[in-house]
């Protein structure tokens, strides 16, 4: 433990003390905990008060994508807010073969090990973008510790790549970037990080320029540790691998989400990302309820009150 300890202090891009106290501010009243789980230590806030809330950050953001949400949030629930294997403060395993380290199997996992470490046998869950992917993992895998999900705008990974249009694949360039082989998109990615984080987020949008400044400087601050790039790039390496194939595995074996799903996208975002949304979950969750909202990507960032209501009246039913 303390050999990964010390290897973790070098991973990090030292933080200002102006940069601690913009992110003391935007989770003001929340304890920061490191809790260890299998092989990785994960950095997480908790606060709040109520039954637990889990919520799981997207790509490439990290665990401050809920601060607009999380002051509403916290009048109803425990909120625990993670920085997932691989992103933010939370450490980042080297390379596997297979990088099967980075799959959404065992970020589930991981997840579980954190909630049981904290003393919650069963708890909601929601999930933005990769953190979406993550929370249907775990109602997959974990059905009695999983009481109720809310995904925000993807599709299940095998949909996403098997149902892939000409379309699709320009929107999603990055999956097919980023899942290339160890050291070419790092090289890229690495060249301007803060270039490149922009690019996406601006492109998925409904607007330019989604996010509070304080945020944008922490995404910026994380994602500019090449050992952030690595990891992230590994996660998606995952996409075509060992997560694709655990969803085939699923479907075909008709295993389903049977815990109450809310799916919420942006109708603004890209056009692909919309069509059939509902439709598709429908196949994967026996009980389950959607909508989009005029936003993009972002949608707890770009609509944070209108998104925490829906949250908040999802759960609480």
């Amino acid at each position: 433990m303390q050999e990964r300890l010390e290897t973790r202090k070098t991973l990090f891009v030292p933080q200002s003390q102006g940069a601690v106290h913009s992110l003391i501010e935007m989770f003001e009243g929340f304890e920061e905990k490191r809790v260890e789980v299998t092989d990785v230590e994960l950095f997480m806030r908790i606060g709040g008060s109520g039954p637990p809330l889990l919520l799981l950050h997207g790509y490439p953001q990290n665990h401050v994508m809920w601060h607009l949400v999380a002051p509403e949030l916290a009048k109803h629930f425990t909120l625990i807010c993670p920085d997932m294997r691989g992103y933010g403060r939370s450490e980042k395993p080297p390379s596997v073969p297979g990088f099967s380290n980075y799959s959404k199997r065992q970020m589930a996992l991981d997840m579980v090990e954190l909630m049981t470490e904290l003393g919650y046998q069963s708890f909601k869950v929601a999930g933005h973008d990769r953190g979406g992917r993550c929370a249907y993992r775990l109602a997959l895998d974990h059905s009695d510790r999983i009481e109720k999900i809310i995904i925000l705008d993807v599709i299940p990974t095998f949909e996403q790549l098997e149902r892939l249009t000409a379309e699709g694949a320009y929107g999603g360039f990055h999956w097919y970037f980023m899942g290339q082989e160890p050291g070419f998109p790092e090289k890229m990615i690495g060249a301007d990080p803060e270039f490149y984080l922009r690019y996406l987020c601006n492109k998925w949008a409904a607007a330019p320029n989604p996010f509070t400044p304080e945020a944008m400087t922490e995404y910026i601050r994380s994602f500019s540790d090449p050992d952030t790039i690595r990891a992230t790039c590994d996660e998606y390496r995952n996409n075509p691998r060992t997560d694709h194939a655990n969803d085939k595995a699923d479907k075909d074996a008709g295993r389903r989400i049977c815990c109450p799903t809310l799916i919420l996208w942006g109708d603004a975002g890209r056009p692909h990302k919309r069509q059939r949304s509902l439709e598709l979950w429908r196949e994967w969750s026996d009980n389950v309820q959607g909508h989009g909202m005029p936003c993009g990507h972002f949608l707890a960032e770009e609509l944070p009150s209108e998104t925490a209501a829906e949250m908040i009246a999802f759960l609480r039913d």
